[in-house]
């Protein structure tokens, strides 16, 4: 029985390839059984339960997010991971080319508007980060070997303009919704675009309202993959974010493609998320 003990080699093959199968078929956008999958890779184990396999299923999503790439929504990434397993997520990416044609295949998809929504059902929590995670993941032991092959996945589709207007006008259906429904007709009239009224620069991309009157001054972040995938920041909207705080909410829609939820976070970006500087403007001196 191998409750208790350390994973094998040969278990964490076998672990990480049937991950890496399904992640491949979510990202090319086919049908697959979590429980199917689950049930047969139990039989290739050594005696692990259902929720050992859960927890490793959430510590590949870990190392997948650590190497800049997407992982299966509803596996929420576990840092607490073994570096032999980073290192098998790691080699079995550099041989299956497949998985990065997939994977920018996904991120730049082009995606509409969907043509209903239950609103009922379409705010959630948002993910919650733990204080030490704003300065250092102490668990992150891992560094990833350099290869040719560039990661950027998450940047591609934030490059997604239909993605991201698709975003924005739900989310303008959205707070029409919300203030029509609290019988505020006249703000809900008053709702505007200003992305495309007035320019993609101003630090946010719809000027909507409380109940009471007051300015909600919303940025739209759109994903198609899982709830807890990073997001860019322009210093324009970063900058605008703490100087409005009061007025300023993030609106992050998530699954996008298959079933859109949004959570909101309000004030300045920085409270909410560990800001990673992705690159520099290099001035000579």
């Amino acid at each position: 029985m191998a409750r208790g003990t350390d994973w094998s080699e040969g278990e964490i093959s076998a672990t990480v390839a049937d991950y890496m199968r399904m992640l491949t078929l979510e990202l090319s956008g086919q049908k697959y059984n979590k429980t199917t999958h689950r049930r047969e890779l139990l039989e290739q184990l050594d005696g692990r339960s259902e929720a050992a396999v859960e927890r490793k299923h959430q510590n590949i999503s870990a190392v997948l997010r650590d190497l800049d790439c997407l992982w299966i929504p509803g596996y929420k990434p576990n840092s607490h991971y073994q570096e032999a397993l980073a290192r098998f997520v790691e080699h079995w990416i550099n041989t299956h080319p497949e998985f990065d044609r997939a994977s920018k295949a996904a991120a730049e998809q082009p995606t509409f508007l969907p043509s209903s929504i239950d609103f009922s059902r379409f705010v959630v929590d948002a993910p919650t980060l733990s204080p030490a995670a704003q300065v250092k993941d102490p668990e992150k032991k891992y560094t990833p070997n350099r290869t040719a092959s560039k990661r950027d996945y998450i940047a591609r589709e934030a490059r997604n303009t239909a993605l991201g207007l698709a975003g924005e006008l739900l989310v303008l259906e959205f707070e029409e919704h919300r203030l029509r429904t609290a019988g505020q007709k006249q703000l809900a009239n008053k709702i505007e675009h200003v992305s495309v009224t007035e320019g993609d620069g101003l630090g946010f991309d719809i000027r909507s309202f409380e109940t009471n009157g007051k300015e909600r001054l919303i940025e739209v972040k759109t994903t198609a993959f899982a709830k807890e995938t990073p997001f860019y920041a322009s210093h324009s909207e970063v900058s605008f974010s703490s100087e409005r705080q009061e007025d300023f909410y993030l609106y992050r829609l998530f699954e996008f493609r298959k079933s859109p939820k949004l959570f909101t976070l309000q004030g300045k970006i920085s409270r909410h998320c560990a800001l990673n500087p992705m690159s520099y403007l290099c001035h000579f001196r």
